[in-house]
């Protein structure tokens, strides 16, 4: 039989099974702690930090997307430092990322009064728009490095190991090993990483394409020509490769 644990969040009493995570036992009651990173699905590795909350007896904040309950732990999810903490988080990434198709992050900046021009001096990501298949467009200067893609890529569903980190620090992206394009790797184009993504870095290309004012029309014209066009190269590159083997 699991073992109850009993413990406070925000001055209200809950119980759940051993192993629950403080972000789950606060569900039980009603309470909602704010995420980013997180997805029910995926595995939660708190990279964000959004879900911080205060512990009796903790000297640092505690990510409650990961971290347990024990026995009597006393929990506080909305005290002045946790805010200040969420508060400054969302400002760093407002001053870097280009948040505009992220309406759960944009919530929480208004949430938390967040000053999207506290860090006037900082450096936007830019990185260039990857158009390189037909089922979906890579705009990596929305990408707020939450993972989610990777990991729906890997364990947590489709086993393909397509993507991961690349660079460190400041410049880490999401990118293919070695940087190849997307049909080279191991993509096999199930859509999950696109449906996962919170900002709109991954988007389905026809969706792409009718925001820049193309017809459904115009989009199968086009999806037709590029089909036809690589079918074309990939024939003139057989052709080449026989009459290589005939000399």
């Amino acid at each position: 039989m699991t073992d109850e644990i009993h413990l406070t969040i925000n001055g209200k009493s809950v119980q759940a099974p051993a192993g629950t995570t403080i972000h789950k036992a606060a569900q039980l009651i009603g309470i909602s702690i704010p995420t980013i990173c997180f997805f029910d699905h995926c595995t939660a590795n708190a990279i964000c930090r959004i879900c911080v909350v205060e512990v009796h007896g903790a000297r640092t904040l505690i990510p409650s997307c990961v971290a347990t309950i024990s026995e009597g732990m006393v929990v506080e999810t909305s005290t002045p430092r946790v805010n200040l903490s969420r508060r400054t988080i969302l400002e760093m990434l407002a001053s870097s990322v280009d948040l505009s198709e992220a309406p759960e992050i944009l919530s929480l900046l208004k949430e938390y009064q967040a000053d999207q021009n506290r860090f006037p001096d900082s450096q936007r990501r830019t990185p260039e728009l990857i158009d390189d298949n037909p089922m979906y467009i890579r705009d990596y200067e929305k990408c707020i490095l939450c993972w989610r893609c990777v990991q729906v890529c890997a364990d947590d569903a489709q086993y393909a190991y397509a993507i991961n980190f690349k660079n460190r620090g400041y410049h880490t992206e999401i990118s293919t090993f070695y940087n190849i394009s997307m049909p080279e790797s191991t993509c096999v184009f199930c859509g999950q990483c696109v449906g996962v993504c919170p900002t709109g870095a991954l988007k389905p290309k026809k969706q792409w394409l009718m925001e820049k004012g193309y017809t459904s029309d115009e989009i199968m014209s086009l999806t037709r020509s590029e089909r036809k066009k690589k079918l074309n190269a990939h024939q003139k590159t057989a052709n080449n490769s026989d009459g290589g083997e005939q000399c």
